[in-house]
């Protein structure tokens, strides 16, 4: 199987998640850092009619957000021994004393206040505020360039990949996006696999992971 992207010990595929894996013989992982599809409909032009204080970017009507992937979360989580799964809260998964909440400090508008990512670690709930409301980000930090609608800021996959245990050394994403749990793996020092089924996104990703030193806000539109 042709990696779309492979270098420094970061490998990008091209096509659909389950199919892929099964064709890789189904490696193991020390971490599944994943943000997958909630099923609410994020990619089906949304994001283009919110929005008051500027006009909101259009990223295009695509159905990738359609439903859940419950049957690809659960082929994949027996394969990684630690889990971070963003939007667990729409999944069918165990109790667990930690959850990660992410608290976007986004004001007033029809976004959720916060995102919940489930997880697997024995630890307490924790928290993050950092604003990512259109437009309006994190104070006092370089502003990120947001090529896909669900995209998270590097900040918050750093402080995610932050509460896994030390000795994780390989970080696998099924649901890649614009790469940014990869480019956060790399920085930390670790390998990667990521799998994305739009070609626009592994372009992007791709890009992303290809600069020799990764700067804390991500310049490829």
């Amino acid at each position: 199987m042709t990696p779309y992207y492979s270098e420094d010990g970061m490998t990008i595929y091209h096509g659909d998640c389950q199919e892929i894996f099964i064709g890789l013989k189904a490696p193991r992982f020390d971490l599944l850092l994943t943000d997958p599809p909630y099923g609410i409909g994020e990619a089906a032009g949304k994001n283009a009619s919110r929005g008051k204080l500027a006009i909101s970017k259009d990223y295009g009507n695509d159905e990738w957000d359609d439903k859940p992937a419950h049957q690809a979360i659960a082929l994949f989580r027996p394969f990684c021994r630690w889990q971070i799964i963003f939007g667990g809260n729409y999944y069918h998964l165990p109790p667990t004393r930690c959850w990660l909440v992410w608290d976007k400090d986004n004001n007033s508008n029809d976004f959720a206040d916060c995102e919940l990512a489930w997880t697997n670690l024995d630890k307490a709930v924790r928290k993050l505020t950092h604003r990512w409301n259109g437009m309006l980000q994190q104070p006092g930090m370089a502003k990120e360039v947001r090529a896909h609608p669900t995209q998270k800021p590097e900040a918050v996959m750093r402080w995610a990949l932050s509460h896994a245990p030390d000795d994780v050394r390989s970080v696998f994403d099924p649901f890649l996006g614009s790469g940014t749990s990869l480019v956060e793996a790399k920085r930390a020092g670790k390998t990667g696999v990521g799998i994305e089924r739009e070609e626009k996104y592994c372009e992007i990703a791709a890009n992303r992971l290809s600069q020799r030193v990764l700067p804390f806000h991500e310049h490829t539109a």
